[in-house]
Formats: structure tokens, C-alpha cells, sequence
């Protein structure tokens, strides 16, 4: 990788790692909102708004969205036995994307994550 696509992976990582570390059962979708990642402004214009989603054909409930789109009526909370996708798009003007997902279990102890890929190591 460049520099410029490391970066857009590093954030797009940190992302990830952070929102999967803050997934416990009982959590209200407006708490996981506010103790989400925040994405730095140079990438707000190219964000995916969805930071998690659950599993299905496309963007399924819960879809809990990025915070700056998050709506604070959205009412639900994150149950055990959920499965997840915890998502990250980071772009800016001018530059590729890296767009990174996880599919999780929620279990009593977090986020589980339920693939196998692992993340570059650099």
C-alpha cells in the first residue's frame, strides 16, 4: 500500500476495532452512538452513513447509523444473540476507499467476531 491508501486503512481499522469494543448486550443504540468512533471531518463527505447493520440481503435492522446522520428517536438496544456487521468507509476527496466489515455475535462478553479474515498487518 501507499501512504495515502495506509491511512484510509488505518482509520477505516480504528473504526472497526473501536465500535467492535464498545458492542455489549443491553447497550441502547443512542449510548452505542454516542460512544462511537467519531469519523474525522477530511472523511465525512465519503462516509457510509451505517456503522452497524444486522445481517441479511442488505443493510438489515438494527441499522444504527454514523453519528452524524444518527437520529436520537431511533430507539432499540443491542441484545444478546445478535448477529452484526460492524462497517467502516473512509475516503476523501481525490483518494480511493477502503471499506472494511465484520459480522459479529453479540455474547455476553461483546462482540464475537464471527469471520475468519484477519486484518493487514503493517
Amino acid at each position: 500500500m501507499n501512504d495515502k491508501q495506509k491511512e484510509l486503512y488505518f482509520a477505516a481499522l480504528d473504526q472497526i476495532e473501536h465500535n467492535l469494543s464498545i458492542i455489549r448486550p443491553g447497550t441502547p443504540f443512542v449510548e452505542f452512538n454516542e460512544k462511537s468512533w467519531r469519523i474525522p471531518a477530511k472523511y465525512l463527505p465519503h462516509r457510509y452513513t451505517l456503522a452497524v447493520h444486522g445481517t441479511g440481503m442488505a443493510d438489515e435492522w438494527p441499522g444504527i447509523l454514523l453519528h452524524p446522520d444518527f437520529d436520537e428517536n431511533f430507539s432499540g438496544v443491542i441484545e444478546e444473540n445478535m448477529v452484526l456487521n460492524v462497517e467502516s468507509l473512509i475516503a476523501e476527496e481525490g483518494s480511493e476507499s477502503i471499506k472494511l466489515e465484520t459480522q459479529v455475535l453479540v455474547t455476553s462478553k461483546g462482540a464475537e467476531r464471527l469471520d475468519s479474515f484477519p486484518w493487514e498487518d503493517m
